[in-house]
């Protein structure tokens, strides 16, 4: 395993994850998600390719999950 690309995909992670601090709760968990699901995939493989789908798969994620969220805080206020 490259150990150069996993550091980058971790300090990258940090990174978006500590620039969270004024976004909205949809951009917080897009961003989460594409964070965690690069730096995991990019990790496990090596790739860089692997790692952007992985960013793009856990940015997906995080969407849907937000989405879910606000639907569930929505029923929860009737």
């Amino acid at each position: 395993m490259n150990h150069k690309l996993m550091a980058t995909c971790v300090i990258v992670g940090v990174m978006m994850l500590t620039a969270c601090a004024d976004m909205s709760d949809t951009t917080r968990r897009t961003a989460t998600g594409a964070a965690i699901g690069g730096a995991a995939v990019g990790a496990l493989t090596g790739e860089w390719g692997w790692a952007a789908a992985g960013a793009a798969a856990g940015a997906a994620s995080g969407y849907l999950y937000d989405q879910h969220k606000k639907k569930e805080q929505g029923t929860q206020s009737k």
